[in-house]
């Protein structure tokens, strides 16, 4: 079970938002990372058949996107912008949801509830969209995705907004649905794939400049992260001289972690790199042209 795809590009008129990218995704949760614009979102579309590519090959489980109704039973979507009738309650709109993926009465009998007690919304089945919270509607989404057991979720931005608790709840659930199936989980947050993720591909102006493993990407900054306690006053310069990747201000004190490819010109510390350092360091990296 993959997903491959070969020389893929896409073409918005003269705008180029996928650049010849090559990827193999297999069973488990991969990552996808990159800045708002990155071109993650137009992936998931060619990937799910919602727009075409212009040029290359994209398959999954040896079936091409051309044949999209195929495709289509294979993957579950959860838009970042995903919404239904706010007059519907949880269970017509996962009924409603069902209808329109072919699946018949009893299918949508047998499915329904025990999808939204796997979210837990099995108390809300009769409440309104609308009077729904953010997190109780992106776990909606994932219940309507995973509603004609798809062999691939993608799921695009899925915890932006959510209070923390709602995240932690929602990575735990998609880890969980992993197992079985291919899971991407495109998003600019870090802490996302870092705490959920073994495999990272991080997208840049429609590029891939990175495929690999969590302890690969952190291999890249090896060395190259320090810590330091400055005067709030230094704080702008070192931010002019440095890529400062975190900052805690307490007084008149910041204690700072940055990137450094020599030692700084001010006494730190090296320390062991995170992932959004690693991420951070690979950004600033690839926009200096190395």
């Amino acid at each position: 079970m993959e997903i491959k795809i070969e020389h893929l590009d896409k073409f918005y008129g003269k705008k180029q938002a996928i650049k010849d990218l090559n990827l193999t995704i297999g069973e488990g949760m991969y990552g996808l990372l990159g800045t708002n614009g990155a071109g993650k979102t137009t992936l998931m579309k060619v990937i799910t058949t919602l727009t075409k590519k212009s040029g290359g090959e994209v398959s999954i489980c040896g079936v091409p996107v051309e044949q999209a109704k195929e495709i289509r039973s294979m993957v579950g979507y959860l838009p970042q912008d995903f919404s239904m009738y706010g007059s519907m309650s949880a269970c017509e709109a996962m009924d409603y949801l069902g209808v329109l993926s072919g699946l018949t009465k009893a299918q949508r009998k047998e499915r329904i509830m025990p999808l939204l007690s796997r979210v837990n919304l099995k108390e809300e089945a009769k409440t309104k969209i609308r009077a729904m919270s953010g997190g109780m509607r992106r776990r909606l989404g994932i219940a309507q995705a995973l509603l004609h057991d798809p062999k691939v979720l993608i799921v695009d931005e899925p915890t932006a907004g959510l209070d923390p608790e709602e995240r932690v709840r929602f990575r735990n659930f998609l880890c969980e649905v992993a197992r079985d199936r291919i899971v991407i989980l495109s998003t600019h947050i870090v802490g996302d794939v870092e705490a959920a993720c073994e495999h990272i591909g991080v997208l840049d102006k429609g590029e891939l400049i990175f495929n690999g493993t969590v302890e690969e990407l952190l291999s890249l900054a090896d060395g190259q992260v320090y810590r330091a306690e400055i005067s709030r006053l230094e704080l702008p310069k070192v931010q002019e001289m440095y890529q400062v990747t975190s900052i805690l201000t307490t007084g008149g004190t910041a204690s700072i972690r940055f990137i450094s490819e020599e030692p700084p010109a001010f006494s730190a510390e090296k320390c062991s790199a995170g992932v959004e350092d690693a991420y951070l360091y690979l950004m600033h990296m690839e926009r200096r042209g190395f």
